[in-house]
């Protein structure tokens, strides 16, 4: 665990993983299609990969590292054209979300991917459950005690990104209530939420080990936190926010995610550890809530309506943005609403297929 990429590249740079659907283009229904579009992506000059995940129907789009958000999401579109154009000329489509709105992830096909295969031998149902699509973004740090300090400081506002991103309002035909469903599934994994407090990045290496030496890990990548160092990448790795439609969504929470981690890391006092039983409070009323939750401001002792909170998020990395050139691309975060509302008011209009059909429409719009 000695061995990290932590200041081996330029600070801040970043890198995206989206993960997409993989829907017949007529019914809408996933099918397991993943091996035909990795292959032809593999014949493309790309900004980045198409790689495989849990389920054949779904695929994982990985930017190469980018200075800028405005970078990274320029990639993320050539990504989403490139790996559409493919699915089409397969019969197929692409759909962006947290949750497919009718179909039941237990009866998805698992990738054979001997990773995939053992996670599924070991979790079982849980494993089988995990139906659900996140959006990822890297932060290169300096060094492994900035990694750390960048996530506490973090970590209080996690839930608000979860909140603002909460796309998953339905479960295998089931308008369940959350706004979130993706939060909800991801927590019945083990070392899921927030990690436990670790003094030195020594202590995180002693964990992961020992983890590993009893066989409950393969390695730091089972570690399903909301955030995590990522040593192989030298990168903070944010894994809160619900997968986005609008690729424009993705640019902005990548944006304000790299501004975020900038200023935390300018911020001598950050790095303070964030009450654990706090957080996962916040983590459940963004996961139920979405944008109408409470949350707590991570600088005072009362909660904030979810509007609030963003404000004074984004007047608190405003001047990193600045210094980034991403202002404009946080403009597309409407702290009043989020993307699972406008799926609940196509399905309760039309009906759950056409909440599917215009997530489709908007994917690769």
């Amino acid at each position: 665990m000695s061995a990290h990429a932590f200041g081996a590249g330029a600070p801040l740079r970043i890198g995206v993983e989206e993960e997409l659907m993989i829907l017949d283009a007529e019914t809408l229904d996933p099918v397991p299609r993943v091996e035909t579009l990795v292959a032809e992506a593999e014949r493309l000059a790309l900004p980045g990969s198409v790689k495989t995940e849990l389920f054949a129907s779904v695929v994982e789009l990985n930017t190469r590292p980018c200075a800028t958000a405005a970078e990274a999401l320029a990639a993320l579109r050539e990504l989403r054209a490139a790996t559409g154009e493919i699915a089409r000329g397969h019969g197929l489509a692409l759909a962006a979300a947290g949750t497919h709105a009718l179909a039941r992830p237990e009866e998805q096909e698992i990738v054979q991917e001997q990773r995939y295969l053992d996670f599924v031998a070991y979790a079982g149902v849980t494993a089988r459950r995990q139906g659900v699509n996140g959006l990822h973004v890297h932060v290169a740090v300096p060094d492994a005690a900035a990694c750390l300090r960048a996530l506490e400081g973090a970590l209080p506002w996690l839930p608000l990104l979860l909140a603002l991103s909460a796309n998953s309002p339905y479960l295998a035909g089931e308008r369940t209530g959350l706004a979130s469903n993706r939060a909800e599934v991801l927590g019945q994994l083990p070392r899921n939420g927030a990690p436990p407090v670790f003094a030195t990045f020594a202590d995180w290496e002693r964990t992961v080990e020992r983890m590993t030496r009893l066989g409950l890990v393969s390695d730091y990548s089972a570690l399903w936190w909301d955030v995590r160092p990522h040593p192989r990448l030298g990168t903070l790795e944010v894994r809160a926010c619900d997968q986005p439609t609008a690729v424009e969504l993705s640019g902005a929470f990548v944006a304000l995610v790299q501004a975020l981690v900038a200023t935390l890391l300018e911020d001598p006092a950050a790095g303070a550890p964030f009450d654990r039983a706090l957080y996962q409070e916040a983590r459940w009323a963004a996961g139920h809530r979405g944008p109408r939750a409470s949350l707590p401001d991570p600088a005072a002792e009362r909660l904030h309506a979810v509007p609030e909170l963003t404000a004074r998020l984004l007047e608190l990395v405003a001047p990193a943005a600045a210094r980034l050139g991403s202002e404009e691309l946080l403009a597309a975060i409407d702290p009043s609403r989020c993307e699972g509302d406008r799926q609940l008011e196509v399905g309760e209009a039309h009906g759950l297929r056409a909440a599917v059909a215009d997530v489709v429409a908007r994917t690769c719009g």
